[in-house]
């Protein structure tokens, strides 16, 4: 799936790193657990982290919250900008200016679908679910119909999206900088899963999950 290039997400700066890849994106979101979600409430900008999930044709997000959360509430009614953004590392260069980093970005714009349909909210919590922990939804017990009524979920189409990937070391290496003899690179940074640490309250005689080793 290619990207939809708008005046919202045209690159205009640094447009070496922009990308129509939908495989770029799906990578982006594929990578990530929390989205920043954007959206005007009373006239005022609010960003609100929250967990997402990639449906199986990548078409669209989902994400939830409670039905009372003002965000979840006001955003059905208007555009909202979903992002993620994976720093991978620090770029330090000879001078100070030249300094930056390395990521990957993912915006992505559009008026949000309210799921209402209990099967759809039921999949699309699965997805969820799933992003996070494959193998947890089938394994845990399942929402309830009291906490599905508690829950609001939200679907965006992934069609609109500006994607930015800046890779590689410093760009002061051919310059002036370069006869300063100060060392210049690039230091990686990634996310890993650590050690399981069990609920302290629970039971003796419960083994790890073989989805959770």
């Amino acid at each position: 799936m290619e990207i939809i290039e708008t005046e919202r997400t045209r690159h205009r700066r640094l447009r070496e790193q922009g990308s129509l890849d939908g495989d770029d994106l799906h990578a982006i979101l594929a990578d990530g657990f929390v989205c920043h979600l954007g959206v005007v409430v009373d006239g005022c900008p609010m960003v609100v982290p929250t967990v997402y999930g990639l449906s199986p044709d990548r078409e669209v997000v989902y994400f939830h919250g409670s039905v009372a959360s003002r965000s979840l509430v006001a955003s059905p009614e208007t555009t909202v900008c979903l992002t993620v953004t994976h720093l991978d590392g620090l770029v330090l260069a000879r001078s100070v200016f030249e300094h930056g980093v390395n990521y990957r970005c993912a915006m992505i714009y559009g008026v949000p679908r309210p799921v209402t349909d209990p099967e759809e909210k039921l999949a699309g919590l699965r997805c969820l679910t799933e992003h996070v922990t494959p193998g947890q939804w089938d394994y845990a017990r399942q929402p309830s119909r009291k906490e599905l009524a508690a829950t609001a979920l939200l679907a965006l189409s992934t069609r609109e999206a500006s994607v930015k990937i800046r890779t590689g070391p410093p760009g002061d290496g051919d310059g002036p900088d370069a006869r300063l003899g100060v060392w210049a690179g690039v230091r990686p940074l990634r996310m890993v899963r650590d050690e399981l640490e069990p609920d302290p309250l629970l039971p003796d005689g419960i083994d790890i999950p073989p989805h959770l080793r």
